[in-house]
């Protein structure tokens, strides 16, 4: 089940909202729990049982850790290291084995090895990092072992952040779980922040993913430049709202169900090097990546080769948790290697541009690494890139046919507000009505109109069937 869809929007929301906000505190946990279950069991039916089975092994590993903790620290170490083995070791064989497989026979040192069909559980590496958190946390004395299985079980399987995150730390969300309010204006901030994801995926992602998947069905990848150029400019537009998107109606469920879920999106697109579009782009990640990979390799403390060499296993391990692909892996170590170039010198010299030319610099690389993303394998991104230098020798210009007028100005509308233009003119109306209470109230209801209209139109348009799954629910 995805949030945008008909089911889920007019069935099993409104049906949970409803029941959740009913009952009473006590049970409200195990009910959430449930309707967890059931929207995950929709899609993957009988893998539902690989969650609760690591919910119940987890749970005995954070009791075992966080008592081992306090009576023999140096076994606690080890009992944390082999519980986590034991998680990465369930995502490798889901995620990995066909990769690994495949590698290996390509190398021929042994006999070829069959590679077996193996269904990739949705949201395998979502909830993988929520358990490892939990349990590093325990270990680290961050957090409290949980004594409730059904309120862990909670914390890995709460539905909202499930399946594409954000990436939650059990120590920012474990007060909420033991005990929350439901509040009218959060409810109200909720539902708003909920339709504005919605629209995210529906009319913006959803359009621009028209335009990029007749580019990339090229099966050669070369292609004329311009044809290339507005194929890989419509895919950064659609996967920053695709997954912005999820994320605004992850946190916006989380509202309206007494959860504080971090930002995950700042407006990436705006950053001016590398390293700040990092610090704006899927942050529960980054700041994952930070806490428990790149600070325990001794981050930047340790001089300046340590420190390359811990960005490169941060940004290589980052690709690859994205995909079992060498796509992947060459996205990330693109951008492990202009960060690293920034560290170095560049940067430096970064500052001394005008903003321009350091916006520039910045959407060039990360368009260009775009294309590792969303390339059908290497050899095909590498032909994207010829085609995007005007070495492609084709004179293709078919899928510019498909572009339509109300393409074009919803790919207006996604320039602009992948941008601060529309929070600006918000907080200038605000202002402008500051001291008029008559006009500050016919704002908001202007504003609850439009909200409630944007909500019907995604509804004609999903109830036509005009959507695709969300990328990250691959990852």
């Amino acid at each position: 089940m995805v949030f945008s869809s008909v089911v889920f929007l007019f069935i099993f929301l409104p049906f949970t909202l409803i029941v959740h906000s009913f009952l009473s505190p006590k049970i409200r946990n195990f009910f959430l729990l449930l309707v967890s279950l059931l929207f995950y069991f929709w899609g993957e039916n009988y893998l539902t049982l690989l969650i609760l089975i690591s919910i119940l092994f987890n749970y005995f590993g954070g009791i075992l850790i966080g008592k081992l903790q306090k009576d023999s620290p140096g076994t606690s170490k080890l009992a944390l290291i082999i519980f986590i083995i034991l998680n990465l070791g369930i995502l490798v064989y889901f995620k990995y084995s066909h990769f690994i497989i495949e590698n290996i026979n390509r190398l021929g040192f042994i006999n070829a090895v069959d590679n077996p069909i193996i269904h990739l559980p949705v949201g395998i590496s979502f909830y993988t990092f929520h358990i490892m958190s939990y349990l590093i946390d325990v270990y680290r004395k961050d957090a409290i072992p949980q004594k409730k299985p059904f309120d862990l079980g909670l914390y890995i399987f709460l539905f909202p952040q499930l399946v594409a995150g954000p990436i939650i730390r059990y120590k920012d969300i474990s007060q909420k779980i033991a005990s929350r309010y439901l509040l009218g204006i959060d409810f109200t901030e909720g539902s708003i922040r909920f339709i504005r994801g919605l629209a995210k995926k529906v009319i913006i992602a959803n359009t621009m993913a028209v335009v990029a998947d007749n580019v990339f069905a090229n099966p050669t990848g070369y292609m004329p430049a311009p044809v290339a150029w507005i194929g890989i400019i419509c895919y950064t537009l659609q996967i920053y709202f695709d997954f912005s998107g999820y994320s605004d109606m992850a946190i916006g469920l989380g509202k309206m169900l007494g959860f504080n879920f971090p930002e995950n999106f700042n407006y990436p697109y705006i950053a001016k090097s590398i390293q700040e579009f990092w610090q704006r782009w899927h942050i529960s990640l980054s700041t994952w990546f930070r806490d428990y990979l790149y600070i325990p390799l001794g981050g930047s403390k340790l001089g300046h080769y340590k420190t390359y060499r811990n960005l490169f296993i941060v940004f290589f391990v980052t690709g690859l948790w994205h995909g079992a692909s060498w796509n992947f892996i060459a996205w990330g170590l693109f951008h492990g290697t202009f960060l690293i170039i920034e560290r170095i010198v560049f940067k430096q010299i970064l500052k001394k541009l005008p903003a321009f030319l350091q916006h520039f610099y910045t959407l060039f690389v990360i368009i260009l690494g775009w294309v590792f993303f969303r390339a059908w394998n290497f050899k095909y991104a590498i032909k994207y890139l010829i085609s995007l230098l005007g070495l492609g020798h084709s004179n293709d210009y078919s899928p510019f046919i498909q572009i339509e007028y109300y393409s074009i100005f919803i790919f207006i509308l996604a320039i602009i507000f992948s941008t601060k233009i529309r929070v600006i003119i918000e907080n200038k109306i605000k202002e402008l009505f500051a001291t008029q209470t008559f006009f500050q109230n016919i704002n908001i209801i202007v504003g609850y109109l439009f909200y409630i209209m944007v909500l019907i139109y995604c509804a004609i348009e999903l109830a036509q069937n005009n959507y695709n799954p969300f990328i990250y629910y691959r990852f």
